[in-house]
């Protein structure tokens, strides 16, 4: 098996791709032929995260000569999939062979436990366009942890912005409830986001009215805002008998400092400013 170094995700699928045709290279100067197969051409299918997407016409014709005339030196590199194959390395070498009408091509079948391979392959599910919201967090946490890369550094990797990023990881941090309800469909992400930071309690009352009366991502909205509001109101109406409950001591304590200087009560805060240097000197001699 090639051993291909462990690599920072970041540099990107360039670099990844370079580094897995040169791992195998090595392999066969090192004389191990038997990697190479001969494999039929219509069973490979391009890769549709190639970061190259021009290739030279004429470039691709004069490589389909020198092919012609010595044979396919450096073999392409593929992986598995099902009963087919996805180009790994060597497109141009592919396209050129494909231009003369060959069925079969020399290929090595890479071996996705190498680093690089993973790699590719988290990147590849993430792409995915069938993933479901609650999957594509879990595939952006999964390359997050694994190597230990910001959501910054993921955005410019996958293409997505650090917004849609963040939001969609946001989402693993509903209750279990509602993020099943996202995986069958039964609510949107849309919604989902506007449950996000609820607790387990309001989320679950939310999830059952959504899919109760069938409420549209803006009426749920204005739900949500209901509830925070219910909530802003209690804890006011709480800090002020909360404080009442210490006024009458705050008061107190006033008229015992007001000869220090100037005094302010804010909630349950008090603060003197003093304007005499003898006055804090004073003031520590009763504390003492």
């Amino acid at each position: 098996m090639a051993k291909v170094k462990k690599s920072a995700l970041g540099r990107g699928l360039g670099a990844i791709l370079d580094d897995v045709e040169n791992a195998y290279a090595k392999e066969l100067e090192s004389g191990k032929k038997d990697l190479v197969l001969e494999i039929e051409i219509d069973k490979i299918k391009p890769n549709p995260y190639q970061p190259r997407k021009k290739f030279d016409e004429n470039a691709l014709k004069e490589l389909s000569e020198s092919i012609a005339r010595h044979g396919l030196i450096q073999p392409i590199i593929v992986v598995a999939k099902n009963d087919e194959y996805m180009l790994i390395a060597g497109e141009r070498r592919f396209r050129a062979t494909k231009l003369l009408g060959e069925k079969y091509i020399k290929a090595i079948v890479a071996d996705f436990g190498s680093q690089n391979l993973r790699e590719l392959a988290l990147i590849e599910n993430i792409q995915r366009e069938n993933l479901n919201p609650i999957e594509l967090a879990n595939s952006y946490k999964e390359l997050i942890d694994e190597y230990k890369i910001t959501q910054e550094e993921l955005a410019g990797i996958i293409k997505k912005s650090r917004v849609q990023i963040t939001n969609t990881l946001r989402l693993l941090s509903l209750t279990s409830e509602v993020q099943n309800a996202i995986s069958d469909d039964k609510i949107s992400q849309g919604h989902a986001k506007v449950i996000v930071g609820l607790d387990e309690k309001d989320q679950i009352l939310v999830l059952n009215t959504i899919t109760g009366q069938k409420l549209s991502v803006r009426e749920t909205e204005n739900l949500v805002k209901k509830i925070k509001d219910k909530k802003d109101k209690k804890s006011t109406k709480e800090k002020v008998e909360k404080f009442e409950n210490f006024e009458p001591k705050l008061l107190e304590l006033k008229e015992k400092l007001d000869k220090f200087g100037k005094i302010k009560i804010k909630d349950r805060k008090i603060s003197v400013e003093f304007d005499e240097i003898s006055k804090i000197d004073e003031f520590i001699k009763k504390l003492n």
